[in-house]
């Protein structure tokens, strides 16, 4: 997959595009359908699959509180847009200057001019240019004329007799609520956090003599407090272990941290990239009356996801 960060640096029109446009955060099932689809009539016309996404989130951009937390960070959702087969993605740096184009100058100067656009795929709610002003009849009264076509993708469901779509924002909500299962099911993945190993308070191996990796969090969708069962991608190789995520309330020092135990491993990695992907919540998390039973629940949460594993 080809990759272009900025619109200057496409120089010339792409062989028969075919695209859709969307921020894609979380590059779920139903964002998936849609490259599917691009990438079907791209093969039918013999043209060029192309996705179209912004960054930041251009609601970081408009609106001032309204910085929803992101289920993907921008190199995850890249990666996950190459994994659909793709050809290019088009990542437009956006701006109040680039929101400001109307719908008119989006169409005929980005889409028609710029890319070379001969289809465009959208799902039923989709808008764009100034003030979202442009409309799907926008573009099919423009299709005709400049010789694209305009194909609309259905909503997808997550199953039979579910009544919602599948979105971002359910997403976002059955995370931050602990509902892993669900998520994934949406997701058609684990929902996965990314950071570097970060000096964390030492409490972990010397005081309670079960080592943690930290992980600091810069602007992702953060699970409900609580202890889960997760895989840990580290150095190539995927490893099972346990993550609390909370404020530990044993020690009253109300600090946060997402903090990670990987089952059978040794390694010192701090300074190192990780991902961890949260696979099953097991329990609250709880304040004890001691350090002792602290510990011993903890070797308990590890036995728990061992067995958990092992099923």
């Amino acid at each position: 997959m080809k990759i272009f960060d900025h619109l200057d640096k496409i120089h010339a029109p792409f062989k028969s595009a075919v695209i859709t446009i969307g921020n894609f955060d979380g590059v779920h099932i139903g964002h998936q359908a849609l490259f599917h689809e691009v990438i079907e009539t791209a093969e039918t016309v013999g043209g060029t699959s192309i996705a179209m996404t912004f960054e930041p989130h251009p609601i970081r951009v408009l609106k001032q509180n309204g910085q929803p937390p992101l289920i993907t960070l921008y190199e995850q959702k890249a990666e996950l847009i190459e994994r659909t087969g793709i050809d290019v993605l088009i990542c437009v740096p956006f701006t109040r200057a680039f929101a400001s184009l109307s719908a008119d100058q989006f169409i005929r100067e980005l889409l028609v001019k710029k890319i070379g656009m001969k289809a465009i795929v959208v799902g039923e709610d989709y808008s764009f240019g100034k003030n979202r002003e442009g409309s799907i009849d926008l573009l099919k009264s423009y299709g005709p004329d400049y010789g694209f076509e305009v194909i609309l993708a259905g909503w997808i469901k997550m199953s039979k007799g579910f009544t919602d779509r599948i979105s971002s924002t359910k997403i976002r909500e059955l995370v931050i609520d602990g509902h892993m299962t669900e998520a994934e099911k949406m997701l058609g993945r684990h929902y996965q956090i990314r950071g570097r190993v970060v000096i964390g308070r030492d409490r972990g191996g010397k005081l309670l003599g079960i080592p943690t990796a930290n992980i600091n969090l810069h602007d992702e969708l953060c699970p409900k407090t609580g202890i889960y069962a997760v895989t840990v991608e580290c150095r190539g190789n995927q490893h099972n272990g346990v993550a609390n995520i909370g404020y530990s309330p044993t020690f009253e020092d109300h600090e946060f941290t997402v903090e990670v135990h990987i089952l059978d491993f040794n390694d010192n990695i701090y300074g190192e990239k990780i991902r961890v992907n949260f696979i099953k919540r097991l329990r609250d998390e709880i304040k004890f009356s001691n350090i002792s039973a602290l510990i011993d629940q903890i070797k308990k949460d590890i036995a728990a996801a061992r067995e958990f594993f092992s099923k």
